[in-house]
């Protein structure tokens, strides 16, 4: 499977019963006792998904997943034994992804897990941008759900401009994740491509164009 969890509880026996049972289903699992221990182990793993306690003896669960969510968008699910609707809406409000109250079924909890890491795979493999959605597993790029016909240098360009709509991506950066090259010797093949992807976007009347910005690099436009 692959997949690790990290396990953030200060119970030991919830946290024994819990990391036993995803074993056994094939997670790897880490455990922290506290928030001090959780930051430490995101900050030197790569972890999937996150299952949090809120009431930790160094930090509020519900600040603690703030801090998270800043670091890495990862999934989180709370467990906790505060269970009125009130404590339940803070915890999605602090950017929870869901919320099991204790106590509660360990099988019920496996497939909460299995569900949100289905959802963050799906949000991975999909980026959608302006009428624009790019399928990253077959490298399809659809606009209004009409097939680009892309080749596989022009989805590679746009799918990194779909990653970076708020800016542009530098030429080097082009060259070198599209080309595998850190010079310029690229950049005839770079426009080639930037004319024949934006033909085809025009083609399907897609608001959107590459441009060239400033000199520096491309960047995704709304037309």
């Amino acid at each position: 499977m692959g997949y690790k969890i990290l396990l953030v509880e200060d119970n030991p026996h919830i946290m024994e019963i819990n990391a036993e049972a995803l074993m056994m289903e094939g997670y790897e699992v880490f455990k922290a006792a506290d928030g001090k221990h959780c930051m430490e182990i995101l900050a030197s793993q790569e972890v999937n998904l996150v299952i949090l306690d809120i009431m930790l003896p160094d930090v509020d669960g519900l600040e603690l997943c703030t801090k998270i969510k800043e670091m890495n968008n990862l999934p989180i699910i709370f467990l906790s034994a505060l269970g009125e609707n009130a404590q339940v809406i803070d915890g999605f409000r602090a950017g929870g992804d869901d919320y099991l109250t204790k106590p509660y079924d360990i099988g019920v909890l496996i497939a909460h897990i299995e569900a949100r890491l289905r959802n963050a795979q799906e949000r991975k493999r999909y980026t959608n941008f302006m009428g624009l959605k790019l399928d990253a597993l077959s490298m399809i790029a659809y606009y209004e759900g009409k097939d680009l016909l892309l080749t596989q240098k022009e989805f590679l360009l746009l799918q990194l401009l779909s990653e970076n709509v708020s800016g542009y991506v530098s030429l080097e950066s082009l060259y070198k994740k599209i080309w595998g090259t850190d010079s310029g010797s690229g950049r005839n093949a770079l426009h080639a491509t930037v004319s024949r992807l934006n033909k085809k976007l025009d083609s399907t009347h897609a608001k959107v164009k590459v441009s060239y910005f400033r000199g520096e690099g491309y960047s995704l436009e709304e037309v």
